[in-house]
């Protein structure tokens, strides 16, 4: 690094004519120049960077249903309706338990995760983070658990808080709000399974 101070002193002696001195300062400009130069190229690609990154931050596209898996519930596959006029999230369950674990609140609930077949059932517990008053579709209000879990459609994967309530007289187990959505799809509101359909054989396999 240059030492400033002991370079000025130094061009200060009588030894130096004028010519010596503009040169010099020429010189020192240019470096000024270069280092500017830098600079602005540093912030250039700090720019290129973060446009880069809004690139891949793009969300996809989903349909107004899809299939998705819940897997810190040990749901593999379930088909849900996606819609943004819904707030909240929400989880088909029965036979809700409460109970507390080393202080935790938490719920065992059961679930119907294929359509139309009570006969398949899967039981999963979960934290319970808060109690909300929920208005429906049809504007009735219930309390019900809420609970916050992984979703996984396609190769993305988030959490959500997600409500629990009983949907059998529902044509969907689940419902994705608006708010579990979170920016990271858009939705086609005439398409369906833009993310993928799974194999009818796979489905038998896992249920």
């Amino acid at each position: 690094m240059l030492n400033l101070n002991k370079i000025i002193t130094a061009l200060a002696s009588p030894l130096y004519d004028s010519k010596t001195l503009i040169s010099f300062y020429f010189v020192l400009f240019l470096h000024w120049l270069y280092s500017l130069g830098y600079h602005i190229k540093y912030i250039d690609i700090k720019k290129q960077q973060k446009r880069k990154n809004r690139l891949i931050e793009i969300p996809k596209i989903i349909g107004w249903r899809e299939w998705v898996e819940l897997p810190e519930l040990g749901i593999p596959l379930i088909k849900v309706k996606v819609d943004t006029g819904a707030r909240t999230s929400a989880l088909h369950a029965f036979e809700l338990e409460t109970y507390q674990d080393q202080g935790i609140n938490m719920v065992r609930f059961g679930l119907h995760p294929v359509q139309q077949r009570t006969d398949i059932v899967r039981y999963c517990t979960a934290q319970v983070i808060d109690e909300r008053m929920v208005t429906d579709s049809g504007g009735h209000r219930e309390k019900r658990y809420v609970i916050q879990t992984q979703i996984r459609i396609g190769d993305f994967t988030w959490p959500i808080e997600v409500t629990l309530t009983n949907r059998d007289t529902m044509r969907f187990r689940m419902l994705l709000g608006r708010t579990g959505l979170n920016d990271h799809f858009y939705v086609n509101p005439v398409g369906s399974y833009l993310q993928g359909k799974p194999d009818p054989e796979k489905l038998k396999i896992v249920y």
